[in-house]
């Protein structure tokens, strides 16, 4: 799933306007690699869904 952030950039976290990939749902919040090149869960609220869940995004409660 290919999401678009919308917020503050940051070096070390998110760009705005930047397009991510979501690698995991979890407790409904997204999991991207962030600019840190590390994965962090992420609000779905701060995101626009570009590309949605094909069923290949794995999802998890």
């Amino acid at each position: 799933m290919i999401v678009k952030y919308h917020g503050e950039s940051s070096p070390v976290g998110l760009i705005d306007g930047k397009n991510y990939e979501v690698i995991s749902i979890e407790k409904d919040w997204y999991r991207i690699v962030d600019e840190t090149d590390e994965d962090y869960l992420y609000p779905p609220e701060c995101f626009e869904i570009i590309e949605p869940n094909d069923g290949t995004v794995p999802i998890s409660d």
